[in-house]
């Protein structure tokens, strides 16, 4: 195998790697501060690709025509969210067995919705203006919206850290995971955090569902496909980790990516492999915090 083959192939395990943080991101960020875990998270990014394909394709002959669907699918999807959310609301309290068998309803209904509205058919959306090239090293290629992805994805880690850590919103919702009584006493309304919090969550998935679109296909069944993977991913990093999703998502991403290269049918094998090994040596992630 060529030094060439190895890295494009690094390359597009960094690329599925890095969609699979921006659906995880929002799924550590819900369960992190409420608890919750929202197994209909992948059916969120399923529902970003399908309204940003609709959007896109009524905006035809605009110049920003993929960025505004972008934009506009990540708040109709949090929309969507903040729906899931107030329903939910009842469950806080619940063992996430219940939780998960609620938002696994969601999956059905969203699924449904999307066959009655677009049916069965798959989709494709070209690469944005700017972006449909690749850059040339050596004998290397390397697309460039296969680069831009990579470049999201590690903004938007960037962006939530300094949300979190830099800023008054952020450090209330960093006191709410560690204490909503406290936060509650001093006149903070926790259902007002907690539906802004599940919306940003929802609107990170719905936009990356669109943003992932132009190097694979918008169908139904990619919600189960991702899905199971970003709960590997969450797993892997730590249920609580926005940081050890991001290491974990590059790690299964590059597993998937070789497995496929050397041996395709043992590809999703070889990624659970990796959760199973991990939660053997570190039950708790690898940059989870035991005994929370």
């Amino acid at each position: 195998m060529s030094m060439d083959a190895i890295l494009n192939q690094f390359m597009s395990g960094a690329t599925y790697g890095m969609v699979l943080f921006l659906v995880a991101l929002g799924l550590a960020l819900i369960f992190g501060v409420m608890k919750v875990i929202n197994f209909a998270h992948g059916s969120l990014y399923m529902l970003g690709a399908f309204f940003g394909y609709f959007i896109w394709n009524a905006l035809q002959g605009l110049e920003y025509a993929f960025w505004i669907s972008t934009l506009l699918a990540g708040v109709a999807v949090a929309a969507v969210g903040l729906v899931i959310e107030y329903l939910l609301r009842p469950l806080y309290q619940r063992e996430h067995g219940d939780q998960i068998l609620f938002t696994y309803g969601f999956v059905l209904i969203i699924g449904d919705l999307v066959k009655m509205l677009w049916g069965g058919q798959y989709y494709s959306i070209p690469r944005p203006p700017g972006l449909e090239g690749s850059w040339k090293f050596g004998e290397i290629m390397l697309p460039t919206y296969n680069l831009f992805i990579i470049a999201a994805g590690l903004g938007t880690a960037l962006g939530l850290w300094l949300l979190l850590a830099k800023t008054n919103i952020g450090k209330i919702i960093r006191a709410a995971v560690f204490d909503r009584e406290m936060v509650s006493m001093i006149g903070i309304r926790l259902p007002w955090l907690f539906a802004s919090v599940f919306a940003l969550g929802a609107f990170i998935a719905g936009a990356a569902g669109l943003l992932a679109a132009p190097i694979g296909n918008i169908g139904t069944g990619m919600d189960v496909e991702i899905v199971v993977a970003v709960f590997a991913v969450v797993i892997v990093g730590g249920m609580e980790s926005l940081f050890g999703a991001l290491l974990a998502a590059l790690i299964i991403g590059e597993v998937y990516a070789f497995g496929i290269l050397i041996l395709p049918q043992m590809a999703l094998a070889f990624m659970f492999l990796v959760m199973v090994g991990v939660l053997i040596v570190r039950p708790q992630g690898l940059m989870g915090k035991g005994g929370r």
